[in-house]
């Protein structure tokens, strides 16, 4: 069965306080803007933001390990500004997924 699926991190990012400061739109634009450059990248295979009252701000899915989806998350400028933080675990894929 591990032929057929391949290993991925997930992160939840989830809302700190901050999110509601004067000047988090800025910060959150600019966050945006490399989930962009993430994708060109090829190491964010999902970008999946929520949009409710939770704490839970999205949900990713990175091609690249633990190790480095954390060095990625650590330089996210909404993680440097303390807007966000997160959860990070290794996954894997399931037989049949459609997830390349």
């Amino acid at each position: 069965m591990s032929q057929t699926t391949r290993p991925y991190t997930i992160v939840i990012l989830l809302k700190t306080p901050k999110i509601n400061e004067t000047g988090s739109d800025k910060i959150i634009w600019e966050h945006a803007r490399r989930n962009y450059e993430l994708r060109r990248e090829d190491k964010l295979c999902i970008v999946c933001p929520i949009r409710d009252d939770t704490k839970t701000a999205g949900l990713y899915i990175f091609s690249s390990n633990v190790e480095e989806t954390t060095r990625i998350m650590n330089g996210d400028p909404g993680v440097t500004a303390g807007i966000f933080a997160y959860e990070i675990h290794p996954g894997r894929s399931f037989p049949g997924d459609t997830l390349h």
